[in-house]
């Protein structure tokens, strides 16, 4: 075997290692890519589920199918604090009441602590509950992250939390964050990245809270 054979051999070694190299690098980018789509598609599918409900439920604060069950607006609104409330509503039950049953319920919200989720690898991630009267406590885990309320009154003054007078709340701003429940682990990287989105409701506003 001559000298440029055994050359020509080592430079198709190298060569072929550096393909290979490339190749493995080209199969991680697509694996991480291919995750970290499915889980912003995941976050964002349960941001849309998690602002539908709590969008229908806010508006509903101080309705009743009998308006003369809540004569006063300003009783609507029980406890109000940045991340938990509890207000007067009628939840519709269909297809008997898909308007409610005139009847007067407490819905109350409320996030969870980071303790009660140790089985996911997202550290953040809690529950947030829904509560019907004294039904017991009903959440899911949409790997929601932050639940924070601000409230206003009728001039657009900021209350400051817990409210001490509920009454005064004309409008709330909903702020909601959500993550995926684990993340594509780089090993270039100190830190995991979790995909995330963010929400804002400006100043809802519950048209049964202008009656007054």
């Amino acid at each position: 075997m001559g000298f440029s054979t055994l050359l020509d051999i080592m430079g198709s070694v190298v060569i072929g290692g550096f393909l290979l190299m490339i190749l493995f690098r080209l199969n991680d980018a697509t694996v991480k890519n291919t995750f970290v789509n499915g889980d912003e598609l995941i976050v964002q599918q349960n941001l849309v589920e998690v602002v539908r409900l709590i969008e229908y439920d806010f508006r509903k604060i101080g309705y009743c199918a009998e308006p003369d069950s809540i004569p006063d607006p300003t009783t609507s609104i029980i406890y109000a604090d940045n991340d938990s409330i509890v207000f007067k509503t009628d939840i519709a039950n269909p297809p008997l009441y898909p308007y409610g049953d005139g009847i007067v319920d407490t819905l109350r919200y409320y996030l969870g602590s980071t303790s009660e989720l140790l089985s996911t690898p997202n550290p953040d991630d809690r529950i947030l509950y829904r509560v019907v009267n004294n039904e017991t406590p009903k959440g899911a885990n949409l790997g929601i992250t932050s639940f924070y309320l601000n409230y206003y009154g009728a001039l657009g003054e900021f209350l400051t939390t817990p409210v001490a007078n509920p009454g005064a709340i004309s409008t709330i701003q909903i702020d909601i964050q959500i993550e995926s429940f684990a993340t594509y682990k780089d090993v270039n990287k100190d830190e995991d990245e979790y995909s995330t989105v963010f929400w804002r409701q400006i100043r809802l506003v519950a048209r049964n809270l202008s009656r007054r």
